[in-house]
């Protein structure tokens, strides 16, 4: 299976959350899972293709052009995908995925999260978005999301395509 990882590419973040990174990577190297990612050489992007490659997963970077400029490309890309912007990004990570998990991260997450579900929300695909809930980091989004729920700003239930996992053996069930 491949997996997409949407994750922080920032390093002044809980360590706590690089260790449970850590930890996911293990999983899917020791279970056969290929991780697809932003190719990033920073942040918990860097912790999953690491571990994961070191444990036997294959790494697919999608990698913007101004990453690439810039000489944040990551060392563990097995096989690159060059993209012109972030939009290209986002969509060659839905072709190239089976089921996107959603690690901590910001403003470039939330997008990313948001546009998986959206385009599942008409049809254009199946798959799962999972919250990767590392010490109730997505309780907020949680909250938020079944406010809009109740207000009926959401069409059908938000549970049918974005799930939340507390823990590792949970995603492993989801998935």
């Amino acid at each position: 299976m491949k997996i997409c990882v949407f994750c922080s590419a920032n390093e002044q973040i809980d360590p706590e959350f690089f260790t449970l990174t850590e930890e996911l990577g293990k999983w899917a190297g020791e279970n056969g899972h290929n991780i697809v990612y932003g190719g990033v050489n920073q942040g918990l992007m860097e912790c999953i293709a690491k571990t994961a490659r070191g444990t036997g997963s294959m790494t697919i970077g999608v990698v913007p052009m101004m990453v690439e400029k810039s000489g944040r490309r990551s060392d563990y890309v097995d096989v690159e995908i060059p993209c012109d912007n972030l939009s290209d990004r986002k969509q060659l990570m839905m072709d190239q995925s089976d089921v996107f998990i959603a690690l901590p991260g910001g403003i470039g997450t939330l997008d990313e999260i948001f546009t998986v579900a959206a385009s599942a929300t008409i049809g254009y695909h199946q798959k799962l978005v999972i919250l990767y809930n590392m010490k109730g980091f997505w309780n907020g989004l949680i909250s938020l999301l079944n406010d809009l729920q109740a207000k009926g700003m959401i069409r059908g239930d938000w549970h049918h395509y974005i799930k939340t996992a507390d823990s590792l053996e949970e995603i492993s069930r989801l998935i």
